[in-house]
C-alpha cells in the first residue's frame, strides 16, 4: 500500500486523436502526495493542471481538463495506464493540448512504465466503500459497492452485431491491468468518424490508432485483440477516469452504458456522501487505520468534493 512514482524520465511521441497534431510527452518523477499534473511545455505560463475531478472542462468524446484556459484533452489512456499501474505520483509534460493517442489502448505507456515503479516512503489513502452508492441517468448506471481489493465491471449495448451486448468484470490489480485491459483499444462506426472530420474533430484518427466499424463488420485487418474488445476498453476508461478522484477505490464499480460524461456525474455522487466510504490506511503490519471524517469543500468549478480531493494550489472555501 506505498505511494509509487516513476524512477525516471519515460517519452512517448504521438499524434493527437482530435487535434492531429505530433505530441511529444515526457513522465517524470513526482514528490509522495502531489498526484498526477500535466504542464504544457509549449505554453510561457507553464499553468499546472492537476489530474483532479475538479478540473474537467468536457467529457464529449474524451475527459479534458483545464486551469483557466488552458486544456489538456484525452487524459483518460494515461490516466488508465497510470493508476492500473499504481502509480500515484508524476509529472506529465506535454507540448500540445492533447495527449497522444498512440494505438488507441494503454498498451504503448504501460509497456514503458511497468519497468520504472518507484516505491515511496508513504503510504496511500484508500477510499473504502462501506454502503452502496448508485448514479442512475435514463437507463445509464454506475454504481459502487462493498468489496475487498478493486473490481471493476463494465456492459454496452450497441445495436450493431460485432458489439451488441458485451460484459467484462476484472479484479483489477497491476498484473491482470497489464494483461486483460491495457492492450484494448478504442473504437468507433466509420459514418461517426467522417462526421467528426468534417467538424474538426477525430483528425488523427485511423486505423493504426482505433477499431473502425462499418455496416459489415470491423474494417481492420487484423481483427480484434480479444473478442470482447469494447468492453474491455470501456472498463480501461473507467479507471482512467476514476483516477481523478485522487485516491484508489476499495469496492466494485459497476458501469451500465457510462461514459465519461456519466462516470464524472457517478464521482461527483460518491463524493458528496462521506457516510458511504471511509478513508482508510494500510500499515505495513497489514492493519487497517480509519482516518477521520472531514468536512465537505467547494473547489473553485463550484462542485461540492472533498478536502483531500483537491490539489494543494486549488482555492478551498469550507462548507458544514
Amino acid at each position: 500500500m506505498w505511494q509509487h512514482t516513476v524512477s525516471k524520465n519515460i517519452s512517448f511521441a504521438g499524434v493527437g486523436l482530435h487535434s492531429g497534431k505530433v505530441v511529444k510527452l515526457t513522465v517524470r518523477a513526482s514528490s509522495v502526495n502531489s498526484g498526477i499534473r500535466f504542464v504544457r511545455t509549449d505554453r510561457s505560463d507553464q499553468t499546472m493542471i492537476p489530474a483532479s475531478m475538479c478540473k474537467v472542462q468536457d467529457t464529449r468524446l474524451a475527459t479534458t481538463l483545464a486551469e483557466g484556459d488552458v486544456q489538456v484533452g484525452t487524459t483518460e489512456h494515461l490516466l488508465s495506464a497510470l493508476s492500473g499501474l499504481g502509480i500515484d505520483n508524476a509529472l506529465v509534460e506535454l507540448n500540445s493540448n492533447e495527449v497522444p493517442i498512440m494505438d488507441g489502448s494503454a498498451a504503448p505507456f504501460v509497456m514503458m512504465l511497468k519497468n520504472n515503479r518507484l516505491r515511496q516512503k508513504s503510504h496511500r489513502l484508500m477510499m473504502k466503500i462501506t454502503k452502496e452508492i448508485v448514479y442512475t441517468y435514463e437507463d445509464i448506471e454506475v454504481r459502487v459497492t462493498p468489496y475487498d481489493g478493486f473490481r471493476a465491471s463494465c456492459s454496452i449495448d450497441f445495436e450493431h452485431p460485432v458489439i451488441s451486448n458485451q460484459s467484462y468484470n476484472l479484479e483489477v490489480t497491476p498484473q491482470s491491468y497489464i494483461k486483460e485491459i491495457s492492450s484494448a483499444r478504442t473504437f468507433g462506426f466509420l459514418e461517426q468518424v467522417e462526421y467528426l472530420r468534417a467538424n474538426g474533430k477525430a483528425l488523427g484518427g485511423s486505423l493504426d490508432n482505433a477499431v473502425v466499424i462499418d455496416k459489415d463488420g470491423v474494417v481492420n485487418k487484423e481483427g480484434l485483440r480479444f473478442g470482447d474488445e469494447f468492453a474491455r476498453h470501456k472498463v480501461l476508461d473507467l479507471i482512467g477516469d476514476l483516477a481523478l478522484l485522487g485516491c484508489p477505490i476499495m469496492g466494485h464499480v459497476h458501469a451500465n452504458k457510462a461514459g465519461h460524461t456519466q462516470h464524472l456525474a457517478f464521482m461527483e455522487a460518491l463524493a458528496s456522501q462521506p457516510d458511504c466510504w471511509e478513508l482508510v490506511d494500510h500499515g505495513e503490519d497489514g492493519k487497517e487505520s480509519v482516518l477521520d471524517k472531514v468536512k465537505y469543500a467547494t473547489c473553485a468549478a463550484g462542485k461540492k468534493v472533498l478536502p483531500f480531493l483537491l490539489p494543494p494550489c486549488s482555492p478551498v472555501a469550507q462548507v458544514a
